[in-house]
């Protein structure tokens, strides 16, 4: 098994913002897999998803994510990441899933236009909708879950640092 740390969640949970974080305070190195999908495509992920369609972006997204071969690294996933079973597979096979998790409310309230922010729905599929869909997945394939509502970014890093421990120990 290779040491690293796997954040899923839903878009706008600060698993960018928290991993970056999390990754100096391991000396661990820290990878954004939407980055590795925009470079490896030559565009942004929302060009991406007009150009493929939901679909099509998926399958892209479980090629490439089962495709990153890292150590001691933080790996921010995509919140559609959970779409894709080769990539949740792979994930599971080199670190520790951690889900970082967070109530509807709040999510809704830092989230803002999910076409601008690159947020991977079928037509018509309101924040709710998505929530609730990927939400079963989290949670079916996460090794740890950090429950994000009320802490801040810094009692986040702790949280994860302390479950990832504590995983580590029970191996």
């Amino acid at each position: 098994m290779k040491n690293n740390i796997i954040l899923i969640g839903m878009p706008g949970v600060g698993k960018s913002t928290s991993g970056v974080i999390l990754a100096k305070v391991l000396n661990y190195d820290f990878l954004d897999s939407d980055l590795v999908i925009q470079k490896k495509m030559g565009k942004r992920l929302k060009d991406i998803i007009a150009e493929s369609g939901v679909d099509g972006f998926n399958e892209i997204e479980d090629r490439i994510n089962s495709e990153i071969e890292v150590t001691n690294t933080v790996v921010a996933t995509g919140g559609s990441a959970v779409y894709g079973g080769n990539a949740m597979k792979h994930f599971a096979e080199i670190g520790t899933i951690c889900y970082l998790k967070i109530g509807f409310d709040h999510l809704d309230k830092r989230l803002g236009d999910l076409d601008e922010r690159g947020v991977v729905h079928k037509e018509g599929q309101t924040l709710r909708d998505i929530y609730d869909e990927r939400c079963k997945l989290y949670e079916k394939y996460a090794d740890v879950t950090i429950e994000l509502d009320g802490l801040t970014v810094a009692e986040t890093v702790d949280a994860m640092i302390t479950a990832y421990s504590k995983k580590l120990n029970d191996k």
